[in-house]
């Protein structure tokens, strides 16, 4: 397994003022993504970017409740639960409570299948990637134990073997994010923190 550090994340500010996002990681086929995975600090009220062509799982991961408006309904996103959209719709946030940091993956549906899962403490047992593609594991809370090596909140860990060992004591939370590679894809890179 491979251990991104939280504190090796660098800022990058949106040019509206809105926020900050810290780029995790993002698999390129043919030099286009076929799928990113990012952190946000959302600071204010604003409307998302278009992300015409890809599918969005946002995971608030801290703060409060965001509302996400669109032009047929609005979506309710809550601490630490997934709620998936089109990457291209219209969406205006409305923050509840204050600032909050949000997880997003994006994927191409044409190149690979996305997936979040929220897994919460207690809980042993064994996490298997998928068999042509990738999981990576974002820690919520808590010091989870991932092979028997312990990680810190805000940590990312890419698993590089078939299935690993995890342990989540009663405080501890991660999100499970799996990436399934389509038979056309199978030439994606994995960077990981890229600028």
């Amino acid at each position: 397994m491979q251990t991104l550090k939280f504190g090796a994340l660098i800022d990058v500010l949106w040019k509206n003022g809105g926020g900050v996002t810290r780029n995790i990681a993002k698999g390129l086929y043919l030099d286009q993504p076929a799928w990113t995975l990012s952190r946000a600090d959302v600071s204010q009220d604003g409307p998302f970017s278009d992300f015409a062509g890809m599918v969005r799982i946002l995971t608030v991961v801290s703060g409060g409740t965001m509302t996400l408006d669109t032009p047929t309904s609005s979506i309710e996103a809550h601490t630490w639960e997934p709620i998936r959209f089109d990457g291209g719709l219209k969406v205006y946030a409305r923050l509840a409570n204050g600032p909050l940091t949000d997880l997003n993956l994006m994927f191409d549906p044409r190149s690979c299948e996305g997936e979040v899962l929220t897994r919460r403490g207690p809980l042993i047992g064994d996490l298997t990637r998928p068999d042509h593609g990738l999981m990576v594991l974002h820690v919520l809370s808590g010091a989870p134990e991932i092979d028997g090596v312990a990680v810190a909140t805000g940590d990312t860990v890419f698993v590089t073997t078939p299935n690993v060992a995890l342990t989540l004591t009663e405080d501890a939370a991660l999100l499970e994010i799996r990436l399934t590679y389509l038979d056309q894809s199978k030439a994606i890179r994995l960077c990981i923190a890229e600028r």
